[in-house]
């Protein structure tokens, strides 16, 4: 983005910071010495935290009003919290070192083991086993029977004492120092002993650094130069504080100008998600319709799902339901009457309703098995059978699971918007209504279509289309009026329209995404800005 139109609105627009750090660069121009600063210098000079030259320089390369003229890659070197123990007490292998040559013959002292290093007080929070192996490699040290400690050749552990040298040189340090500023073989030490990713231990912390220097771009010269002859110095304030209107400071301070034409900074406040705030409206909107909400589990089984709904044991429509079992328990205990007897009458012989069924032999084993629901309907079909109310409106926002092939417009689990209508005087038409209310009010569809469709719970029967502005034609789900041989065998003899919609890609038009799968996304700028139609 490149800088505001006018001189005025560029000097409305700067932070103290950046007015501090273009003064202290326009200052550096008139030296012969230098025309630039580095960011340390800018902090010398305007008498700012380092943190706070950073973000003026930020702020002010993003305006173009500065540009790098220098930029130097480094490798700082820090302590550790173990390196700043060393600096101090100095290191355990060095220590160690000490305590082995008091005991040396003719000290008149105990050789130390290894457990009485590792009890010390004064070693405490040190790898004493690693001290003490690294230690016997070298050959400084030996162990003796019984895991007496004894000195073998000190002059073997003087890398040691190097290491500890270069700590405690460091430890002096108040500021990190460079990597290059050390010799050939202190840099040696320090990057053999240095903290490996992942690991706790190593006295020294490598960092990778860059540092620039900066100057004045044409266009921040002309802005320097209005800043001085506005006498801006970064100093004005802001804001009436009480302090400064109980002693009448405020007289001899400058106020900073305001610009009112600057946006203001945005404010990320918390939020729904807005698949979540969608499914919500849809439930809010029904309930203002007068429906009631059905509810129920996310297990069932296959009599529910399938069975209760017409749907044959080796009928071929039971194909496009592919479910997931479940593997424990894996049958229901035991399937309520009367409804198991009417059921598996309607599909063997029609039972009382004239239909002649499916002609075959009913298995009530088979319809205990559990499975994860993959209609919303089972939830419909359990509202029938418990005695609803006639003219009755019924819905539910029913979380389903299919095992299906995840695409733009599938997922294996989803969302369906299902829900009966009860009444002696209702037929298709009034089910078409319906279908075309829940599409325009739900998906804020603008175009939609109804095609002849097939299930065999429903007759006669019919999708609903919407017209989606990326993907085209999508079918948004099933309708159609319960046939007898469902209803009758749940104790319902009035006609019952019922619907079974994909909620997912409803959402999908009112929030205006193309692949289903953004409606569980984590992506913080679509939670924060996508709002539904409806």
């Amino acid at each position: 983005m490149g800088p505001p139109d006018t001189r005025d609105d560029v000097l409305a627009s700067l932070h103290p910071l950046e007015v501090k750090a273009l003064n202290a660069l326009a200052a550096s121009a008139t030296t012969a010495a230098s025309a630039d600063l580095g960011e340390v210098e800018l902090a010398a000079h305007t008498a700012l935290e380092p943190e706070q030259v950073r973000t003026a320089v930020q702020w002010l390369l993003a305006k173009e009003l500065i540009q790098a003229t220098a930029t130097e890659s480094f490798t700082e070197v820090t302590l550790t919290e173990a390196g700043r123990r060393h600096a101090q007490f100095g290191t355990p292998e060095t220590r160690i070192l000490a305590r082995v040559s008091a005991a040396a013959p003719g000290t008149g002292g105990a050789a130390p083991t290894m457990a009485a290093l590792a009890a010390d007080p004064e070693l405490a929070g040190e790898d004493v086993a690693a001290a003490c192996g690294g230690l016997k490699k070298l050959g400084a040290i030996a162990i003796e029977k019984g895991g007496a400690l004894v000195l073998a050749d000190r002059d073997r552990a003087r890398d040691f004492a190097a290491l500890e040298a270069v700590i405690r040189t460091l430890g002096a340090c108040t500021t990190a120092i460079r990597l290059d500023a050390l010799s050939p073989a202190e840099r040696a030490l320090v990057e053999d002993n240095a903290r490996k990713r992942g690991q706790g231990k190593g006295a020294f912390r490598l960092a990778d650094r860059v540092r620039s220097r900066y100057a004045l771009t044409p266009r921040g010269a002309e802005i320097a130069a209005a800043l001085a002859a506005a006498d801006l110095r970064g100093d004005e304030i802001s804001g009436l504080t009480p302090d400064l209107l109980r002693d009448g400071k405020w007289r001899a301070r400058r106020f900073r100008r305001y610009n009112l034409a600057l946006k203001p900074s945005r404010v990320l406040i918390g939020r729904r998600h807005p698949y979540a705030e969608f499914l919500d409206q849809v439930r809010e909107k029904f309930i203002a319709l007068g429906f009631a909400e059905m509810r129920g589990d996310l297990v069932e089984n296959e009599f529910w799902n399938m069975d209760a709904l017409f749907m044959p044991q080796f009928h071929a429509a039971r194909d496009i339901h592919d479910v997931y079992f479940v593997k424990q328990p894996s049958h229901a205990s035991a399937l309520e009457e009367p409804f198991a007897t009417r059921v598996a009458a309607a599909h063997e012989t029609g039972g009382d309703t004239g239909s002649r069924g499916w002609r075959y032999r009913f298995d009530l084993e088979r319809a205990k098995r559990l499975v994860l629901r993959s209609q919303g309907t089972a939830l419909s079909a359990r509202t029938l059978a418990a005695n609803p109310e006639v003219p009755g409106k019924y819905f539910a926002i029913a979380r389903c699971f299919r095992y299906d092939q995840v695409d733009a417009t599938h997922a294996s689990d989803f969302y369906q918007i299902e829900g009966i209508v009860l009444g002696r005087r209702i037929d298709f038409r009034h089910l078409l209504g319906l279908l075309k209310l829940f599409a325009v009010e739900v998906a804020a569809a603008r175009e939609i279509r109804f095609a002849p469709a097939y299930f065999p719970f429903t007759e006669p029967s019919v999708e609903l289309h919407a017209n989606h502005p990326a993907l085209g034609w999508m079918e948004l789900g099933g309708a159609g009026i319960f046939r007898p041989e469902l209803t009758r065998a749940l104790g319902v003899d009035v006609p019952v329209l019922a619907w079974g919609l994909g909620l997912d890609r409803m959402a999908m038009t009112a929030l205006g995404i193309n692949d289903i799968r953004q409606l569980f996304t984590t992506d913080l700028e679509f939670m924060r800005t996508r709002r539904a139609a409806t």
